[in-house]
């Protein structure tokens, strides 16, 4: 017996074009974590490569400034140094005292493409 202003309890349908709507979800927002941290990686992985670069390039060049004021050839001190680190001289040039070098290196391969990265540094006396 239902009291008066009472209403009869109704029984709850649940809706079935709901169901299972979470795990897709789930899925579709793993997906994309994946890919964003797979991108993060990548990214990571060429800027670490850029410093490795410019880290060879600096070093060639303090190299070659030192071995141009010990007399000995400042170019062929690049090349060693640069080699050691990792890293292909493609460009030397003195000035004096002063060394000027071009460091590359080829990257990993991102989206297909091999990226060539390249250090430059210049180092001698100070004026």
């Amino acid at each position: 017996m239902t009291g008066a202003g009472k209403r009869p309890r109704r029984a709850r349908r649940r809706s079935t074009d709901q169901r299972g709507s979470a795990a897709v979800l789930a899925v579709g927002l793993t997906g994309v974590l994946v890919t964003v941290t797979l991108l993060v990686a990548v990214v990571g992985g060429v800027v670490a490569d850029q410093r490795r670069v410019e880290a060879a390039a600096d070093l060639a060049a303090l190299a070659g400034a030192g071995a141009v004021q010990a007399g000995r050839d400042g170019c062929a001190a690049a090349r060693e140094t640069a080699g050691r680190n990792g890293g292909a001289l493609r460009r030397c040039a003195l000035d004096g005292d002063v060394v000027t070098v071009e460091v590359g290196r080829d990257s990993q391969v991102v989206l297909g493409r091999r990226l060539a990265l390249v250090g430059r540094a210049r180092a001698g006396p100070a004026p």
